[in-house]
């Protein structure tokens, strides 16, 4: 993680939850602000009703990266990792302000959104780099559909009781088979999130490493596993009878997956670039957020 004095941003795009009007509050004060201090604000299109200003630039959420050498996303951590795979390939960084309830990535909160989002806009901040995930579904030896993920990957048994049975290769070394409702394999940001509640670990994310976590396993003995970030991690399906699984790369469903297909996992070669406020601590964020050591005090210094 970078810390320091850095060269201060020009152009700066704002994208948000177009869905929820309560956003607009603070997207209004965040773009009066940017407008205020002399930077280019650029508004994702589906946002602009919420500015109440029609005569503003704005682009579709996938051309934004284009035309900024920063990003803020405004809302919950759903929005800040839509906003991160729409500009991933331009290699910009991004700030996360939380509007939604947990936020393990969006550490901004309204009420001192200024205070915090001026020693950053004026060099002064924390950079740290998270890589993503990419998955390919592959049929007939041919890539039929592909999409990342920042969180996780998982897949699922779709539309029946029966629990899936899969093959899991690393590297294309035999791991295990086994029989289980799915199987999450995800990255060091995604381990506070649905890898969390299905019993994985909280990887650091300053790690080179993946977790792959079962969903519900037939077999108890089954346990979630942590393997190098480099690895390329293969899972097909061994039953016979012909059943439809699912894939979600984030909140992004992949349907009709046969069992004749195979699901390649491979980590993203360009990182994302978050910015964080100076002071920025993943432990205490861990603490606020998991209510750890509720009612014990802080140890002093």
């Amino acid at each position: 993680m970078k810390t320091g004095m850095h060269t201060p941003f020009k152009s700066i795009g704002i994208i948000g939850k177009p869905s929820d009007p309560s956003i607009a509050g603070t997207l209004s004060t965040l773009y009066d602000y940017l407008s205020q201090t002399h930077h280019t604000v650029i508004v994702a299109e589906d946002c602009v009703p919420f500015t109440h200003n029609a005569s503003i630039d704005a682009y579709p959420v996938e051309q934004l990266g284009k035309y900024c050498d920063l990003v803020i996303a405004v809302g919950g951590d759903g929005t800040f990792l839509a906003a991160t795979r729409a500009i991933v390939e331009y290699d910009i960084p991004i700030i996360g302000i939380n509007l939604g309830r947990l936020g393990f990535l969006v550490d901004i909160y309204p009420h001192e959104l200024l205070d915090k989002l001026h020693p950053i806009l004026q060099g002064c901040y924390r950079e740290e780099k998270r890589y993503l995930l990419r998955a390919k579904i592959i049929r007939n030896h041919q890539v039929i559909h592909e999409e990342t993920a920042v969180n996780e990957v998982v897949i699922h048994r779709w539309v029946t009781p029966s629990m899936i049975e899969i093959i899991t290769k690393i590297d294309n070394t035999f791991l295990n088979s086994q029989r289980l409702d799915g199987l999450i394999v995800s990255t060091p940001t995604g381990s506070t999130a649905y890898s969390l509640s299905a019993g994985g670990p909280i990887i650091h994310p300053c790690l080179d490493a993946l977790v792959l976590v079962p969903l519900n396993p037939h077999t108890l003995s089954n346990r979630p596993i942590v393997v190098s970030d480099t690895a390329e991690i293969e899972v097909s399906f061994c039953q016979t009878k012909q059943i439809n699984a699912l894939v979600t790369c984030d909140h992004i469903e992949i349907p009709e997956v046969l069992i004749s297909d195979k699901i390649l996992i491979k980590k993203e070669p360009k990182p994302i670039r978050i910015l964080h406020p100076e002071g920025y601590d993943f432990f205490h964020i861990l603490r606020n957020k998991l209510n750890w050591s509720s009612g014990y005090p802080m140890p002093s210094e």
